[in-house]
């Protein structure tokens, strides 16, 4: 779990640098989904896993992968602006809409202990952004977006688990987003002149995957609830990139707002693991 939130965070510092070297976002987000979905299709694909392409909610994993694609997009969009550390912090609050969210969409209410930790949860992010204070907001409205977009997608993630196997929920996951891309690609590519760029558009793709990867063999191994407190080491990855490749120190706005954040995620994990206890007793 731990790799995987190394990646990921090396995916984002990736990203940035791209953008810093005058790379398109959108031509970022087209080689982050080629190469994942050229990648995947080497291990999991109708040949070796018979009927992988076989699902009994299409839609739903349509719309799955459109909202991963809206995600990855968006962040990409938000970190020509903002700092790792920034959208990440914005990002961590998707526990908290997904605890939100999950009562009128899966039937999974929450307590008013709960809500009032996801209130707080919020107004961490009201923190980091400072709406009408911040320099960069639209790019933060970018962030937003970005972290609405991947609750929706954690839980159509959630609801797909009851009827499609992992596999076949991995070998839709880029299909969308390619797709979209691709008509695209003759606006939007630009030849790269220096190694490094290709090196950082074939790495957006590969720590991605790579992430992702762990995060299955991660879940495999330990349940969900022991893992998601490791969601937050990468903060620290985070900080630690964006000040060895960026010299960006994080504000003591967005530490604080950052630290009401996860200490309200790490609230409803420890309310999680209180009540899974109770039902088991």
């Amino acid at each position: 779990m731990c790799g995987t939130l190394a990646f990921f965070a090396c995916l984002d510092a990736s990203a940035k640098s791209l953008a810093r070297l005058g790379v398109d976002p959108l031509l970022s987000t087209f080689m982050r989904y080629a190469v994942s979905v050229a990648l995947v299709s080497l291990f999991v694909n109708p040949l070796t896993t018979p009927g992988v392409a076989r699902t009994n909610r299409l839609g739903l994993q349509t719309l799955r992968s459109l909202l991963l694609f809206g995600s990855t997009a968006l962040n990409f969009l938000a970190l020509r602006h903002l700092q790792l550390a920034e959208t990440l912090s914005i990002q961590f609050a998707t526990p908290l809409m997904v605890a939100l969210l999950a009562g009128p969409l899966l039937g999974e209410w929450s307590s008013r202990w709960r809500l009032a930790a996801i209130a707080i949860g919020f107004l961490g992010v009201l923190v980091i952004v400072r709406p009408g204070i911040g320099p960069a907001q639209p790019a933060v409205l970018l962030s937003i977006g970005n972290m609405l977009c991947y609750a929706f997608y954690v839980l159509t993630t959630r609801k797909l688990a009851a009827t499609d196997s992992t596999a076949t929920t991995m070998f839709y996951s880029g299909l969308a987003g390619l797709a979209l891309m691709s008509p695209l690609v003759p606006w939007i590519w630009t030849t790269p002149t220096v190694w490094v760029v290709w090196a950082l558009l074939v790495g957006v793709g590969l720590f991605g995957t790579m992430g992702h990867w762990l995060l299955v063999l991660a879940h495999a191994r330990a349940p969900a609830n022991v893992l998601a407190p490791f969601i937050y080491t990468q903060l620290l990855w985070s900080v630690l990139l964006g000040y060895l490749i960026f010299g960006d120190v994080p504000n003591r706005w967005t530490l604080l707002g950052a630290s009401i954040v996860v200490g309200s995620g790490l609230y409803l994990l420890a309310q999680e693991r209180r009540e899974r206890a109770r039902l088991q007793r």
